[in-house]
């Protein structure tokens, strides 16, 4: 299993960490454009290899792709990430550019790779991918829901006073402030609902809370997180890699699934060897579906500023 991340920022780098820790991977490749940085980076993390028990190669390259070479799965983080005021939308004319050569670079060496988008505007990023590359949709997949999910359970453990082992939650929607629609009629502390522990005040607060989320880290960081975006991005690696039928929030193309169509945006899937192995259609109230006509909108909108 050789996995391919490009971009060794704070991100990719994170990538990489926590998918040599979990120790499934024979290879990791870390790229990136910068003379010398990638290379940097895999030096200094594999020399944690034998402080943290992992086998996994870790080898970096100053964008040379030839490097990446029969990849598995290749995961884009590339482009600038987010400053403090600056919404993921905004990023677009930039990093368009970057993640279509990025993907069109990575394919040629290792065309039979399952790719993951981090890259924002990410839904939009994903929509991109697909355009410029032709692969079949269940090959292509955006990382936002897995992220997303895991920061509306990291809240609703905080509001529920519980491990967050005891929580279970997704959102689903469009990864970014406006357009994520966190599931919190769903939600469960061990199977049960959480409303039955929680006003509908605190809820709300919880929902919102999720959906700043990310421009919460970006205050108070001055850029864009990492641990988090990293750890997201290891669980669907190690879930394609291991073929273990997880279940994702994961930005898909949808081709008439939940009453969309010629969009990426997250909606559950299982996770295995083929990538996406079915897109999962969850009833959803009519406020969700509101909610998630909105949110695709959103993602519509920003769509169009692409030139392809």
């Amino acid at each position: 299993m050789k996995v391919t991340v490009v971009g060794a920022g704070a991100v990719g780098a994170s990538c990489a960490e926590y998918i040599a820790i979990k120790d499934f991977a024979a290879e990791v490749v870390l790229l990136d454009i910068k003379e010398g940085y990638a290379e940097g980076k895999a030096m200094d993390l594999m020399q944690t290899a034998s402080l943290n028990g992992f086998d996994t190669k870790i080898t970096g390259s100053t964008n040379d792709y030839s490097k990446t070479a029969n990849s598995d799965i290749v995961v884009i983080t590339s482009g600038i990430p987010r400053k403090p005021g600056m919404t993921r939308e905004e990023l677009i004319g930039i990093n368009a550019g970057i993640v279509k050569t990025v993907a069109t670079n990575l394919l040629e060496h290792s065309p039979n790779a399952t790719v993951i988008v981090v890259s924002n505007p990410m839904d939009t990023m994903t929509y991109l991918v697909h355009k410029a590359t032709g692969l079949p949709r269940n090959k292509i997949i955006g990382m936002g829901g897995a992220l997303d999910s895991a920061r509306f359970k990291y809240r609703l453990a905080e509001a529920l006073d519980a491990p967050i082992s005891d929580v279970d939650g997704m959102v689903i929607g469009g990864h970014s402030d406006t357009g994520m629609v966190p599931l919190i009629a769903h939600a469960t502390r061990n199977s049960i609902k959480v409303s039955e522990f929680l006003s509908e005040e605190k809820m709300q607060w919880v929902v919102e809370e999720t959906k700043v989320g990310g421009a919460t880290l970006t205050k108070l960081l001055g850029t864009s997180a990492w641990y988090a975006p990293g750890a997201a991005v290891s669980g669907l690696v190690q879930a394609i890699a291991c073929d273990q039928k997880k279940m994702f929030p994961c930005s898909t193309l949808l081709e008439g699934e939940y009453d969309l169509d010629d969009i990426c945006i997250g909606v559950p899937v299982i996770l295995g060897k083929n990538g996406i192995e079915k897109i999962v259609e969850i009833e959803l109230t009519d406020a969700e579906k509101a909610k998630m006509q909105e949110s695709a909108e959103g993602v519509k909108k920003t769509n169009g500023l692409l030139d392809v």
